[in-house]
């Protein structure tokens, strides 16, 4: 077993490209999905009109399929509509464009939570439309709803690793990579399971940094 781990030790460089491509692949899925979210969530707490209609249904279509199957969508199948993406760019938008939807929920559930006063307040001192989501109304969602956001972020990273079937080299991809080549799966499946235990610790940590900021503006 010693023997098994020092030759996953051997191969870290591997293990660590494959972590950092997990690591900028999440953010830009977790940036890209909450920016996307936060302007889904204007259209699905409206419950009016063709936007709300439109964002409704994209929110349903992804939450009701599995993210294994969009990301062969995105990879496979726009293809022969003439989309193309390499697999670095095919994982990227199936991971931001699914994720966006819960990020989306997310925000719609916190937003119609909140009272009404700083609303009124906004409106009662000019602002209006895209202002005063920006001003009034986004700030306190992102802080109320810091925890469940974490958890949504947690989730992209733990997606992240079925991008290895279109052959993206992530860490899972590596983990495997290391496995085919040594025959030492469990050293190396263990280590791949270390290293995202801490980038989970990490997004955790910083969920904590925003809940006490949100607590210092209360």
């Amino acid at each position: 077993m010693i023997h098994d781990f020092s030759i996953v030790w051997a191969e870290r460089n591997l293990l660590i490209s494959g972590l950092m491509t997990t690591v900028l692949l999440s953010f830009l899925a977790a940036t890209g999905s909450l920016m996307l979210g936060a302007l889904l969530s204007t259209a699905l707490v409206r419950k009016v009109g063709v936007a709300s209609v439109a964002a409704r249904a994209f929110a349903d279509a992804m939450r009701c399929t599995p993210f294994l199957l969009f990301a062969y969508l995105i990879y496979f199948g726009l293809p022969s509509l003439g989309v193309r993406f390499d697999g670095w760019w095919a994982g990227a938008v199936a991971l931001t464009a699914y994720h966006s939807a819960y990020m989306g929920e997310v925000l719609r559930a916190t937003w119609v939570a909140q009272p009404p006063a700083p609303l009124e307040a906004g409106h009662a001192f000019g602002f209006t439309g895209f202002r005063l989501f920006r001003r009034i109304v986004l700030p306190p969602l992102i802080f109320s709803s810091a925890p469940v956001v974490g958890n949504q972020v947690i989730q992209i990273v733990k997606d992240s690793a079925f991008l290895t079937v279109i052959a993206l080299p992530e860490l899972t991809h590596a983990a495997s990579s290391i496995q085919s080549r040594h025959y030492v799966p469990f050293a190396a499946f263990i280590a791949a399971v270390l290293l995202y235990w801490a980038i989970c610790l990490t997004i955790e940590m910083g969920v904590g940094v925003v809940g006490r900021m949100a607590e210092s503006r209360r």
